[in-house]
């Protein structure tokens, strides 16, 4: 089995859920974060062997707590895997800490920074500064669509 084809992508999803329902179910280590998401599967085409991308929502001290739960409980995780999917091999599982949602909400605050300083330099040099999406008035937009709205119909 290829490692993109149907079959293993559709173990990888399979895999995915069932994986996020042990964790968020079944598991009742206090080291565990409640929020904590299965972003990602990886089964390899052997079926050997398991890359699953966590992403916790809290601080490093939460998403190191939960990791160190997760391969705690990893041959119970296998265990309850292997009676829920029915596969050749029951793979084993490594748990990694995904970093793209931290990372997307650091890009964002640094967007938001720039933002602000643009703003604030642009009000400076006495410029005029476009309305963002937070600053638009949507009452205003709604009246003069219905006033040109009116127009046409009288036309």
């Amino acid at each position: 089995m290829r490692k993109n084809s149907i079959k293993n992508t559709r173990i990888n999803g399979e895999v995915q859920k069932v994986l996020a329902e042990i964790i968020r179910k079944e598991i009742k280590d206090p080291r565990i974060s409640p929020w904590t998401s299965v972003v990602a599967v990886e089964v390899a085409p052997d079926l050997k062997s398991c890359k699953a991308w966590i992403s916790v929502l809290g601080g490093e001290d939460a998403c190191k707590k939960t990791i160190e739960g997760l391969n705690s409980a990893m041959g119970y995780i296998r265990r309850q895997l292997a009676h829920t999917i029915n596969l050749r091999n029951t793979p084993e599982i490594k748990f990694l800490m995904d970093q793209s949602i931290a990372y997307g909400v650091d890009m964002s605050h640094k967007i938001d920074e720039v933002m602000a300083q643009d703003r604030e330099s642009a009000r400076l040099r006495g410029d005029e500064v476009e309305a963002s999406d937070e600053e638009f008035d949507d009452e205003a937009f709604d009246e003069d669509d219905a006033e040109e709205d009116d127009v046409e119909d009288e036309q």
